[in-house]
């Protein structure tokens, strides 16, 4: 509303965002409209000493002309950033979700066995697919430790928002898709393209292959 009041009472024009931050900044919002209860703070770090130590789960809408939308879930690893599994799917349900998880458990554990991704933490939001029981069960099953992020706290399952803003930048946007093949065979491309050729500020402008060659090669030595 007081964005909607500067720009067509004042003919000032600005950005939400703006409004938004300088408001909270100075204690304007509703107290009705405010969170609930206490915040959890996060340091704004999600590290890990190794690969295949700590992953992320996430999942993003895309609309297709032929199939309208669809999703596509990826899991990527919080050490160097490698995606280890991406899924496109019509529907966005607590079994899909569990597609990338299995992808990573049989690419970096061998298997899907019992117990196989022992020591494997893994965070993703309150979605509904991922707080299910259908869902939580096999993660427990194959060994994986759940990790929760912090309600309304995105960067506490940073890596994954990260990685999901670059799909939709770099794979998505800007063009369009017919159907829910066109979108599978364009982010199962972009998945191996990252891997290999994207330069990551945080792994010193190296690619997440080529950082996790380097964590191989240094806990082999």
């Amino acid at each position: 509303m007081v964005w909607a009041q500067l720009r067509i009472l004042r003919d000032i024009w600005v950005s939400r965002a703006r409004v938004l931050r300088l408001m909270r900044e100075n204690a304007l919002p509703s107290p009705h409209r405010r969170p609930q209860g206490k915040s959890a703070q996060h340091d704004g770090t999600i590290t890990a000493s190794r690969p295949n130590e700590i992953g992320g789960t996430d999942g993003v809408r895309i609309e297709t002309v032929g199939d309208g939308w669809v999703w596509v879930f990826s899991a990527v690893d919080h050490r160097d950033a490698c995606c280890v599994g991406i899924h496109a799917v019509k529907t966005g349900s607590r079994f899909a979700t569990l597609q990338p998880i299995a992808q990573e458990l049989l690419s970096e554990f061998g298997g899907t066995g019992a117990d196989v991704g022992r020591g494997l933490t893994l965070r993703m939001d309150h979605g509904s697919q991922y707080t299910a029981d259908y869902f939580l069960n096999p993660v427990r099953f194959w060994g994986v430790t759940p990790s929760f992020a912090f309600v309304a706290e995105p960067q506490t399952n940073g890596v994954n928002e990260r990685f999901d803003r670059t799909v939709r930048n770099r794979a998505i946007h800007g063009r369009v898709f017919r159907n829910l093949e066109e979108v599978g065979a364009a982010v199962v491309a972009f998945k191996d393209r990252y891997n290999r050729h994207w330069r990551l500020e945080k792994r010193r402008f190296t690619s997440p292959h080529e950082a996790r060659q380097a964590a191989t090669l240094k806990e082999a030595a």
